[in-house]
């Protein structure tokens, strides 16, 4: 998700990964397994496969966030743009000031980076350098063997993540990690190989600039079936693995959260493959409702004045 940024699907063979750990700034998201350079986070549209690298620059293939995917993985064609209203909780004060963003767009800078609901899309950005202050490596399979910050999750995202997996596994469906956290140094990278291969506007489509990346809160990653199959492509929507992720991600407090037909609203192509843990109560009514996050929350997203931005 937004994002993702991958390249086209994962390499095979899973491996468990466990333990905690602080932080981390370089990131893999290549199918390689190697860490990815430090930055950029593929959001809406096009994204590369989450868990593959995309330092290569090549772009993601349909499939992997984002991001966020947001979006964070890598995705082919998919429009986006911003939009919508709807229902939404823990609404905050909106009323915050906007500065300067790298293209000259305001930047809206969320208030609760830290929130397991946080809103981060091409709109609002996470605080420069944030970096989660309870990463850690969940235990389940991945399709790369390093122990590298693309395992990694913040702790409550990462218990949730091993239910699911666990839950998958008891109806016969084997799933494995693709790419987690990823930090804003290895966004700006990825971001920055993309857009010089296919320039700024194909690039906006399947990848996210820094700092806008769902991979960056550690609460977004790419997922894939244990053999790495169609990791972060858009084939991967047909496989077992996404369709019961689909039927069952909320049950463990995840979303799709760049589900098909809402690629105006997401700005992201559809990925099947990026879940974003948002916690049970949450993920259930954006399930019930068939909406996006964007839609839960409306316009009630907190952000940090623009006197309060120049501090930081």
């Amino acid at each position: 998700m937004s994002g993702g940024e991958n390249g086209k699907g994962g390499s095979s063979g899973t491996s468990a990964g466990n333990g905690a750990s602080a932080g981390g700034s370089s990131q893999a998201d290549a199918k390689d397994g190697t860490a990815p350079a430090p930055g950029t986070e593929t959001a809406p549209g096009t994204k590369p496969a989450e868990g593959s690298d995309p330092a290569s620059s090549t772009p993601p293939a349909a499939g992997g966030d984002g991001s966020g995917s947001e979006g964070n993985g890598s995705r082919p064609d998919g429009s986006k743009d911003d939009g919508s209203s709807g229902s939404g909780a823990d609404k905050g004060d909106t009323a915050g000031g906007t500065s300067s963003g790298s293209d000259g767009e305001a930047e809206q800078v969320v208030a609760n980076a830290e929130s397991e609901s946080v809103l981060v899309n091409k709109t609002y950005r996470l605080p420069k350098g944030y970096v989660p202050d309870d990463l850690v490596y969940p235990d389940i399979p991945f399709t790369f063997t390093e122990k590298i910050d693309k395992r990694k999750l913040r702790k409550e995202a990462a218990a949730a993540l091993e239910e699911l997996v666990a839950g998958a596994k008891a109806d016969g469906v084997a799933l494995a990690g693709v790419s987690g956290y990823r930090s804003e140094a290895r966004q700006k990278t990825l971001f920055d190989n993309y857009a010089k291969k296919d320039g700024i506007e194909a690039a906006n489509r399947y990848s996210a600039k820094p700092g806008y990346s769902e991979h960056q809160t550690g609460l977004a990653i790419d997922m894939a079936g244990s053999d790495g199959k169609c990791a972060a492509e858009q084939c991967f929507s047909d496989t077992e693995a996404a369709k019961w992720l689909a039927k069952h991600a909320q049950e463990y407090g995840f979303i799709i959260r760049y589900p098909e037909g809402k690629e105006k609203i997401t700005g992201y192509m559809y990925e099947s493959w990026h879940i974003r843990y948002v916690g049970k109560k949450i993920a259930q009514e954006i399930y019930d409702k068939g909406i996006t996050l964007e839609e839960y929350f409306g316009d009630a997203v907190p952000v940090i004045g623009a006197a309060d931005q120049k501090k930081q």
